[in-house]
C-alpha cells in the first residue's frame, strides 16, 4: 500500500473523476443486471404459456400432443424458478441497503411470495371442479393477474388464444424489456 493512495486528488478534475468512478461502482453493486430481473419471468411466460397454447389450442385442437398436466406443471415450475432467481438477485443487489428502503423491499418480496402461495392454494381447491381447458385458463390468468391488459386480451380471445397472447406478448415483451433495461444500464 502506498501512502499516495490515501491522499486527496491533486486537482478538481481528478476529484470529479474519483467521484464519478465511485458513483459508477456503487451503481453497479446496487443495480442488478436487468436481464437477471426480467428474463427468467419472460422465459417462464414464453415457455409455460407457449405449452398451454400448443396443448389447448382454439377449437379444442392439440397442436402438440402433451399430457394435459404438463403445461401447468412446467409453467408453475418456471414461475417458481423465476421467483427464486428474483429473490437471489434482489438479495445480492439490495442486501447492503439498510433502513426504510430495506424494510419496504423485504415486505414487498414477502407480499409477492405470500400472495402467490395463497392464490395458488385457493386455485388448487377450485380447479378440480372445472374442465381442463377452463382450469388451465383460470390458473394462467391468475398467474398474470398483475398484467391486467394481457389478461383482458386473453379472456376476450378465448381459452386457446389466451395462452398464445400471454406467451408471445407477455413472455416476449418481458424478454425485450429486460434487453432494453440492460442496454440503458
Amino acid at each position: 500500500m502506498h501512502l499516495d493512495d490515501d491522499l486527496p486528488p491533486a486537482d478538481a478534475a481528478a476529484a470529479l473523476r474519483l467521484i464519478q468512478d465511485q458513483r459508477s461502482a456503487t451503481a453497479r453493486r446496487l443495480d442488478p443486471d436487468a436481464r437477471l430481473v426480467y428474463w427468467p419471468w419472460g422465459v417462464a411466460w414464453l415457455v409455460g404459456f407457449g405449452l398451454f397454447f400448443l396443448r389447448f389450442s382454439p377449437d379444442d385442437r392439440e397442436l402438440l400432443r402433451l399430457p394435459s398436466w404438463l403445461p401447468l406443471t412446467v409453467l408453475f415450475a418456471l414461475l417458481v424458478a423465476a421467483g427464486v432467481i428474483q429473490a437471489v438477485v434482489s438479495t445480492r443487489a439490495y442486501g447492503q441497503v439498510i433502513g426504510d428502503s430495506a424494510q419496504r423491499g423485504r415486505w414487498y418480496g414477502c407480499t409477492w411470495a405470500l400472495g402467490s402461495v395463497s392464490i395458488y392454494a385457493g386455485l388448487g381447491r377450485i380447479s378440480e371442479h372445472l374442465p381442463d381447458d377452463l382450469a388451465g385458463l383460470v390458473w394462467s390468468a391468475t398467474a398474470v393477474g398483475l398484467t391486467g391488459a394481457l389478461h383482458m386480451a386473453g379472456v376476450i380471445a378465448g381459452p386457446g388464444w389466451h395462452a398464445l397472447v400471454i406467451a408471445v406478448a407477455g413472455g416476449g415483451g418481458i424478454l425485450v424489456a429486460g434487453a432494453i433495461a440492460r442496454r440503458r444500464q
